[in-house]
């Protein structure tokens, strides 16, 4: 992690929740858990044969590859645990609930490679490789989570495109990328907007949404309220 700023930070982040002290039990606090080295396998039916859910059955893993490499893979170890799922009342009933967020796949992007099993576009620090992944094709880029796959914290957006940009820069530097044509640039991308009728959103109209779910938050001390609608979030603006 010593070279590495976002490894650094979620270790950071994750020593700090596990040394906090425990909320008292009468605070009315719920705690989470994080268990790791885990993939779900099953889910598990109710004892009475109803089709409800139960709990959910996982399968333990274990890294393998080099330590250190960065290429270490997850892999199953062919040993199960089971968590029971909790119960939510609602109203006069109780259902068993269970909530999906085990990850995302990028799909193809016509005329690029992909790498299916990744799920990204084959690139070295943001150039995207050739259509036999053997040297950059200069003049087409990547960033995301179409470069990298589905990984890292809000942060890792920022330091991924500042790779991107640098390749482009070092790009430009070195006479890699030539024009025959001067590019209409931002006003250019404007008026192909415009003609798509395509609503744009700029930083200032952002800044008056940032103000308002502000503003609607402190109204019920929370630090924000978030406007959910595109209705609502274009009306801001043209305040």
């Amino acid at each position: 992690m010593k070279n590495n700023r976002i490894r650094r930070r979620v270790f950071e982040l994750l020593s700090k929740a596990s040394s906090s002290a425990a909320p008292h039990p009468s605070s009315g606090q719920r705690e989470l858990h994080f268990t790791f080295f885990r993939k779900p396998d099953k889910f598990l039916e109710s004892d009475d044969r109803s089709g409800h859910v139960a709990g959910l059955q996982f399968e333990k893993t274990t890294l393998q590859g080099r330590d250190g490499s960065g290429n270490q893979i997850a892999a199953g170890t062919g040993q199960h645990e089971d968590l029971k799922c909790g119960l939510v009342k609602l109203k006069f009933a109780f259902y068993r609930l269970v909530l999906k967020s085990i990850g995302y796949t990028s799909i193809p992007v016509e005329d690029l490679p992909f790498n299916f099993p990744k799920g990204t576009v084959p690139n070295t620090e943001g150039r995207v490789l050739s259509s036999d992944f053997a040297k950059p094709d200069y003049g087409l880029y990547v960033c995301g989570w179409l470069k990298r796959g589905p990984t890292g914290i809000i942060a890792t957006n920022l330091y991924d495109a500042e790779e991107t940009v640098a390749s482009i820069s070092e790009d430009l530097e070195k006479g890699k990328l030539t024009s025959a044509s001067i590019k209409p640039g931002r006003e250019g991308l404007l008026q192909l907007l415009e003609r798509r009728k395509v609503q744009v959103v700029t930083f200032s109209d952002w800044e008056k949404i940032d103000s308002e779910e502000k503003r609607l938050g402190s109204l019920k001390g929370k630090p924000r309220e978030k406007l959910t609608t595109w209705k609502d979030l274009l009306e801001v603006t043209t305040k």
